[in-house]
Parts: C-alpha cells; sequence; structure tokens
C-alpha cells in the first residue's frame, strides 16, 4: 500500500517529477500548468493554474518506455488533499486488479 510518507513534499513536485512502484504498479506525479477561462470568457483575462497528474502503469518499463495507450491519468488540485487523492486512486487501483500489479512485476 502506497502512503503520503512514500510521496515527496510540494517544494519537491513543484521543482520535479517524481516517480515510484509498489509490487509492479508504477506510477508519476507530476504537476502540470493548465490555463482556466476568465468567468467572463474575455481572452485577456484567462488565468494559469497548477494541476497534479498522477499517471499509472504497469512494471517492468519506465515513464518515458512505456506507450502511452498503457497509461492511466487522473488529474486532481495540486495540495495535500490532491496528492492524497492521488496516492488512494493508485491503491485502488492496485486493490482492484492485484494479480495483473503482481505479474507485472515479473515481467524482466
Amino acid at each position: 500500500m502506497i502512503e503520503r510518507k512514500d510521496i515527496l513534499s510540494i517544494p519537491y513536485l513543484k521543482k520535479t517529477t517524481f516517480t515510484g512502484s509498489h509490487e509492479g504498479l508504477r506510477f508519476r506525479f507530476a504537476v502540470l500548468k493548465k490555463e482556466v477561462p476568465a468567468a467572463d470568457n474575455k481572452e485577456e483575462q484567462k488565468k494559469e493554474i497548477q494541476v497534479l497528474e498522477v499517471t499509472a502503469w504497469e512494471a517492468p518499463y519506465g515513464f518515458d518506455a512505456t506507450p502511452e495507450e498503457k497509461k492511466q491519468r487522473m488529474e486532481t488540485e495540486f495540495s495535500e488533499e490532491g496528492i492524497q487523492k492521488g496516492i488512494d486512486w493508485l491503491n485502488g487501483l492496485w486493490a482492484k486488479e492485484p494479480e495483473r500489479w503482481l505479474a507485472a512485476k515479473t515481467n524482466w
């Protein structure tokens, strides 16, 4: 099970991505900047926000070597709560298909 202490801090995530794995489930936490339209839809008033993207895929390959169609993603707010939502999502993926992830672990 992935826990909050396993994922690095918000200041770290602001600077770079974080990757890890748990029993064949590989994952990545990355901060993305997204443009959000203003409430009155004026082009010059668009603002940029940070969101947290959490990506999961099967071992043994790293993020860049894994085809896009084999990756699963979720986005949430970039905050402590968002990080916890990402952890909960990953744990849910693992709990739903433990055999899949454990088999991926031995795919070397």
